[in-house]
């Protein structure tokens, strides 16, 4: 009940991300269910069916660090002064984003449900009723153990991962503080007496190296000869599936994109205040240093999403080239479109807490008589900064990944 109070009294911004988060998990939820409805409808294939299952783990990963997101970010779940009079402290704030996130994608996962069963048909009397009863594998009754299993699946684990990582720290309870203070997450520990803090450039050489060993896996078994059918990952151009090491290559690549992601824009903030910057530069690389850790990871996601996404359209064109098989339908574009949504929205979400954070010291600087548009200025190098550093990288990282399987 008081989930929906406060998404109810939320700033339209709070509400534009949660409906944000629905969609998202909706179009995830969307995928299991055709997934589950195709195992139904070919019992004789059930290798298949489990294949579709587990590649739908990648949509709803993408939903649910956008969710865990979104949740970061909410003012509302944020201490205040005199919540800890009510029994709303710190860890009941937790569970409350938690349960926000729960409530959140819930209502995504029953409009899939409703969507899925209107193009079906299942639902007479329509205008849509049936459109895509074929792609759907609809006549064949659908499980609803199984079925309500699915759609709980997606807000059960984005609540646990909420409660898990917006979880107050051993140090912050023990340590006084102002009752507004907001509690830090995992990713962000507090400083330990007697200890620095571990620099945000600190994960860059090992993010490097787990990208070239992810590229090299790939180079090395790019050209192995692929699994018989029954196949485990349908490539464009290729007559069997991918090889476990192809996936753990690409899998690797992704994690050191991610682990590389705070170093790389720290490093460009350090590029922009080297030497003897101007304001507008001083001002952007400080800035950029700063937000580091909590950009710089959304940006490595944002990275990882956008060259498998170059990749992939690298495969389809030399299929479509050499006339060869293009398993690519409207059911993979849906994910892909879910996970680059999810991806790109985590970011920008990224961005606007780093400015919210940032808001004090804006503020400051403005009563100090600074402009407002050295303050834009200073914004518009940040961003073109981290495109000339990291859409470069992207592209070369998606290249290599494709390179053995289009020769």
């Amino acid at each position: 009940m008081l989930s929906l109070r406060l998404t109810r009294g939320a700033h339209p911004l709070v509400l534009l991300r949660r409906v944000l988060v629905a969609a998202a998990a909706a179009g995830a939820a969307f995928l299991l269910l055709c997934a589950l409805g195709y195992a139904v409808a070919h019992p004789k294939r059930p290798e298949e069916g489990v294949v579709r299952l587990l590649w739908c783990a990648v949509p709803c990963a993408a939903v649910v660090h956008f969710a865990l997101a979104v949740a970061r970010t909410d003012p509302a779940t944020r201490p205040r002064d005199g919540l800890d009079a009510i029994g709303l402290g710190p860890v009941r704030l937790a569970l409350l984003a938690a349960a926000s996130t729960a409530l959140t994608c819930g209502v995504g996962s029953g409009a899939a449900l409703l969507a899925y069963l209107e193009l079906r048909g299942d639902l007479g009397g329509t205008p849509l009723s049936g459109t895509a009863n074929r792609l759907l594998d609809g006549g064949h009754a659908l499980p609803w153990a199984a079925t309500v299993t699915l759609l709980a699946l997606l807000p059960a684990v984005s609540a646990g991962v909420c409660a898990l990582v917006l979880r107050p720290r051993e140090e912050q309870r023990k340590r006084p503080g102002p009752a507004h203070a907001r509690p830090q997450p995992d990713d962000a520990p507090a400083p330990r007496r007697g200890a620095s803090p571990r620099p945000s450039y600190a994960g860059l050489p090992w993010g490097i190296a787990v990208i070239a060993t992810g590229l090299a896996l790939v180079a090395y078994v790019g050209h192995a000869p692929a699994p018989e059918p029954g196949r485990l990952l349908a490539l464009p151009g290729q007559d069997g599936g991918a090889s476990p090491g192809l996936l753990g290559g690409w899998l690797l690549t992704v994690f050191g994109l991610v682990l590389a992601g705070p170093g790389l824009t720290h490093w460009c903030g350090a590029a922009l205040a080297a030497g003897r910057p101007g304001p507008v530069r001083m001002l952007a690389g400080r800035m950029l240093q700063d937000a580091a850790t909590r950009l710089g990871r959304p940006l490595g996601v944002l990275c990882a999403v956008a060259a498998g996404a170059l990749a992939a359209a690298e495969l389809y064109g030399v299929a479509w080239e050499g006339a060869g098989p293009r398993p690519f339908g409207p059911l993979t574009g849906l994910g892909a479109a879910v996970v680059m949504a999810c991806a790109t929205a985590t970011a920008i979400t990224a961005a606007l807490d780093t400015r919210q954070i940032r808001s004090e010291t804006t503020a400051a600087l403005l009563r100090l008589g600074l402009p407002g548009s050295l303050l834009r200025g200073a914004a518009a190098v940040r961003a073109v900064a981290l495109v000339a550093v990291l859409a470069p990288l992207t592209w070369v990282v998606a290249e290599l990944a494709a390179l053995p399987l289009t020769r």
